[in-house]
């Protein structure tokens, strides 16, 4: 069962600076899949789309029908000319008796000398829409623990910030531990800091069934959790921002190729729009 996926316990830790204080800390576990041999990890405790205690289903994930994630990845990278021949992770929560919500999960992808060179981060709301920010070093460049990725916000996430500003993102690995800084500037300063940091373990079925039955709830824990953080900063009197309407694309930056192919289907529905409503005439 050794392919490099791993079980991590840690803690998510997320702190408002303005313009009140507001901070918090939660424990969780995530569990981080090689995409390219996911099989190899279902047991009587983790089954890869089918149900189990804990699950990953791809039809959570990427294009959301099911398919194979790995392949889908690969040519998301190579539309942006990114080298992807290498292992792709998977960090996520994973379903715990079928149910599963993430703010964000985390494809790491490697290029074929083995070098972390890419991250996916699909951030998700609970309004139900979804973000895939795309985050690479420029030049191409080898992604390491001081290397800091931004990216501009473009999706609505919490009623209490707008859709402006940017995201910076560190991801510090380590041999036995990792670390995941997402800080949010609305303007030239960082309004929240975020951090996700854990203990890898073995991706085991006795590691899987002790962190099941240290936090039984996590995954319904983590909308709860969402919402009552909400309405504490709503006690606090905290600015709230209604929801604009979401960006055209699920992604950015939005490789030429894409663009060029979600053109054509665009032209193609409105086509047979327009021969549809001939025939009725």
């Amino acid at each position: 069962m050794n392919t490099g996926s791993a079980l991590i316990i840690g803690k998510v830790m997320h702190q408002r600076m303005r313009p009140v204080l507001h901070r918090f800390i939660y424990p969780v576990f995530f569990i981080r899949i090689n995409l390219s041999a996911p099989e190899k990890l279902n047991s009587a405790v983790f089954g890869i789309n089918r149900w189990r205690p804990l699950s990953l289903y791809f039809k959570d994930y990427g294009p959301r029908d099911g398919s194979d994630l790995y392949s889908w990845v690969r040519q998301l990278l190579e539309m942006h000319e990114i080298n992807s021949g290498g292992t792709i992770f998977l960090q996520t929560f994973p379903r715990l008796f079928g149910y599963a919500f993430n703010p964000v999960s985390l494809w790491y992808c490697h290029n074929t000398q083995g070098q972390l060179n890419a991250i996916l981060a699909e951030v998700n709301n609970t309004f139900g829409e979804r973000h895939l920010y795309l985050l690479h070093a420029e030049g191409g460049a080898t992604i390491t623990n001081q290397t800091e990725l931004i990216s501009q916000k473009m999706m609505h996430v919490s009623p209490f910030c707008e859709v402006k500003g940017q995201y910076h993102f560190r991801f510090q690995e380590h041999d036995h531990s990792c670390k995941v800084k997402i800080d949010y500037a609305d303007a030239d300063e960082i309004l929240i800091h975020t951090a996700i940091s854990g203990q890898k373990q073995a991706f085991s079925t006795a590691n899987l069934l002790k962190a099941l039955l240290r936090q039984p709830l996590l995954t319904f824990g983590v909308m709860f959790r969402i919402h009552w953080q909400a309405f504490l900063l709503w006690r606090k009197h905290v600015p709230f921002f209604t929801a604009p309407a979401p960006p055209a694309s699920s992604i950015s930056p939005e490789p030429t190729s894409m663009t060029a192919t979600l053109q054509s289907a665009d032209k193609a529905i409105k086509n047979t729009r327009t021969s549809g409503n001939r025939e009725e005439h």
